[in-house]
């Protein structure tokens, strides 16, 4: 056995059905009795419930979270958090909201209680990427770790299909950078290989039979492993461009993922043999590259730039910031193999 760092963070997770009924005993047990619930505007309806539910515990709802995080955003919320005198968030939703609450939580410290309603997985990570003047940053602090998550299978039932597909593909992502991140130790590696495994298998279930209960359970149960193992260890190429390409080119982020990740992974492959070898055989398929290629395929995700409105004229810039600010990654980052990388992602080639 190699020497090898592992650092946990702490958490505390509750999974299961029917489990948001457990929301307001958790802002309780927090010390807190005035939630401010966050949602983006697809999900009002939802939130609205929750704050009916929990009566007195919560004092508003904010129901602007928006993609990638915007800055101006944040202020917003920050301000009805203030005037309201909120002690703790409750973002109930996916990534936008999930990134919401951390954003306020940095600036306030501000208990979050979380409540993924997708497979994003920003819940488990110290990880937060916000957006201002159409530059997208990242950075790693304690202080954006929410203090509780709490996952109710019952909540993906009727997640769509193609947003399953792309939210399960983003979550496989986490595990992938972790298998080849500079801090991958054994118990990452063991965690990514079973996260992987579940979601590979849930999939193509869940594209057939949506409501198929014990899928979506794998499914959510991986997602939360996958994003366990990110937020331990550090991101590197991937998810660098998925940055720079949502940041900067506002495209979708869960799609981004799905289209980008064959590609990185090809990218990196050679010189990050051993880890990709273990990710293909969690996909069970010869290479990690074009398994995940082939499943998102085949399950009716898209798999180009193209499709997600990325202009080929722009694909040199992407290149260009991606370039900048890099993160450890395993292959030396070269311009020209970045726009390669891009071009082939462009067109939506199959990994060679």
């Amino acid at each position: 056995m190699q020497p090898f760092v592992y650092n946990a963070l702490p958490a505390r997770v509750i999974f299961g059905r029917g489990t948001l009924s457990q929301v307001g005993p958790e802002i309780q047990g927090l010390g807190c009795n005035k939630a401010l619930v966050l949602t983006t505007p697809g999900q009002t309806k939802e939130g609205e419930a929750l704050k009916t539910d929990l009566g007195v515990l919560a004092v508003g709802l904010y129901s602007n979270a928006t993609m990638h995080t915007p800055t101006n955003v944040t202020e917003e919320a920050l301000l009805v958090a203030q005037r309201l005198g909120a002690d703790c968030v409750v973002a109930l939703g996916g990534g936008s909201t999930i990134g919401l609450g951390k954003a306020i939580a940095l600036r306030t410290d501000l208990p979050q209680i979380v409540i993924p309603t997708s497979y994003a997985g920003s819940e488990a990570t110290t990880i937060i990427g916000q957006t201002e003047n159409g530059l997208k940053t990242t950075q790693k602090t304690m202080k954006v770790l929410p203090e509780v998550i709490i996952y109710d299978v019952d909540l993906t039932l009727t997640l769509p299909t193609q947003m399953t597909i792309t939210s399960g593909i983003n979550a496989m992502a986490h595990a992938v950078e972790a298998l080849y991140s500079k801090d991958s130790n054994p118990i990452t590696d063991m965690l990514a290989e079973q996260g992987i495994t579940r979601i590979a298998n849930a999939l193509p279930i869940l594209f057939k039979d949506p409501g198929n209960n014990e899928a979506r359970s794998d499914a959510l149960f991986g997602a939360w492993v996958c994003a366990s193992c990110l937020g331990t260890v550090s991101i590197a190429l991937h998810h660098k461009l998925c940055h720079t390409l949502g940041g900067t080119f506002n495209l979708p982020h869960s799609e981004t993922h799905t289209v980008l990740l064959p590609h990185t992974i090809a990218y990196n492959t050679p010189f990050a043999t051993v880890a990709m070898t273990k990710a293909a055989h969690s996909l069970g398929a010869p290479s990690a590259a074009q398994g995940v290629f082939d499943l998102a395929k085949n399950l009716g995700a898209p798999y180009s730039l193209k499709q997600l409105g990325m202009k080929e004229e722009d694909l040199a810039r992407a290149a260009d910031i991606a370039m900048e600010n890099p993160y450890p990654n395993p292959a030396p980052l070269e311009r020209e193999k970045l726009l390669s990388l891009l071009k082939d992602a462009y067109e939506g080639k199959r990994p060679a």
